[in-house]
């Protein structure tokens, strides 16, 4: 099974073409830093549009780098939430829009559920239960994967997350 993934939660589009027999194959990933250096930290309205101008060059690059075409792809994976909506629905819209063009079904992928599960992607896969820690935007918490779709936080910060933390000290000392 080949699916093509889309990430666009936050400032940055991803894409991957995953293979179930053969593992990534190709992957590619355009930042916004530069947009948004000059605000101090994300803008929601300029990372939706640059997600719209990103988006596809980055599908299309990715499919051409994975050697495959539309038609060899099974499934398409999209960022269902949580993140910024806007650029959420960017993704959401594109993978969903492709999905039923190319015939096949699209996956709404919880944000930080593919954080939690990104290792089973490697070699050598933990093996349930194991503690995993998010540290994504707005979300910083410790959580114990007990299995897939079995959850227990911890522990999580209270106030800012740890990356947003980093985004104001940065802006305070005035630093990219």
């Amino acid at each position: 099974m080949r699916i093509l993934g889309i990430e666009t939660s936050c400032d940055e589009t991803g894409v991957a073409i995953y293979d179930s027999k053969d593992g990534l194959l190709a992957h590619d990933l355009f930042s916004q830093v530069a947009i948004h250096s000059e605000y101090g930290g994300v803008v929601p309205e300029l990372a939706s549009r640059d997600h719209v101008r990103q988006i596809l060059p980055l599908i299309n690059k990715v499919l051409l780098d994975a050697k495959t075409t539309f038609k060899m792809i099974d499934g398409l994976a999209y960022t269902s939430g949580p993140g910024l909506v806007g650029a959420l629905m960017v993704g959401a819209c594109v993978g969903r829009s492709l999905a039923y063009a190319w015939k096949v079904p699209p996956i709404g992928v919880h944000h930080m559920e593919g954080h939690l599960l990104t290792p089973m992607l490697e070699k050598k896969k933990p093996s349930y239960p194991f503690v995993a820690l998010l540290v994504s935007g707005g979300h910083t918490q410790l959580v114990e994967v007990r299995d897939v779709g079995d959850y227990h936080i911890l522990g999580e910060s209270l106030d800012d997350a740890a990356g947003e933390a980093f985004d104001k000290v940065a802006k305070m000392l005035d630093l990219d």
